[in-house]
């Protein structure tokens, strides 16, 4: 059975933690998630409302994390999951996190990673010479970090794969169950 990390925290988006856990669960495979510390996380709800400039951010649903960062063998799985919203933001500055992170590519297992997700790969330092899509307003930080920005629905660079944000779900999921499948 394929095993599957997903590395979450508070204010992770709601669909980007909970789609790829239905999805993941749904093929059969063992999902475990990893947030800074084990225990309840609080996802959020990021949407675009009529006379806001940016998304809007609303209270999501409750995820429960098995395990925190420092206590997960990556080598124990066989992908790794990063999803966006703002939990990037903070999870881009945990040790234990950035660890995982670049034990996957080491070892050239699947990563996915979707809108916000770019800045955990961006501070891990393993975008360098790849070709990635995340929420548009990241191609600055994309490109900083030695990547090629491609505004695409998902994007397949060897073992990564990468989408803009959730309406992209379909594209990402499409690409990435066919390698974890197959």
């Amino acid at each position: 059975m394929k095993r599957v990390l997903i590395l979450t925290g508070d204010a992770g988006e709601s669909l980007e933690v909970m789609y790829p856990l239905q999805r993941f669960l749904e093929a059969g495979f063992e999902v475990a998630v990893a947030a800074p510390k084990k225990g309840v996380v609080k996802t959020v709800v990021h949407d675009f409302e009529p006379g806001f400039g940016t998304y809007t951010e609303k209270p999501g649903y409750r995820v429960e994390a098995d395990a925190a960062f420092g206590e997960v063998n990556p080598a124990e799985f066989d992908a790794l999951y990063l999803p966006g919203g703002r939990a990037p933001e903070w999870i881009r500055n945990e040790p234990g996190a950035l660890a995982i992170v670049r034990h996957f590519f080491e070892t050239n297992k699947p990563v996915g990673g979707i809108c916000h997700a770019a800045l955990i790969l961006a501070a891990a330092g393993v975008l360098r010479g790849r070709k990635v899509t995340a929420y548009p307003a990241l191609k600055p930080d994309v490109e900083l970090a030695g990547a090629t920005f491609l505004d695409e629905p998902v994007v397949v660079d060897n073992n990564l794969y990468t989408a803009r944000a959730w309406p992209d779900h379909p594209q990402l999921f499409r690409a990435f169950m066919a390698r974890l499948s197959g």
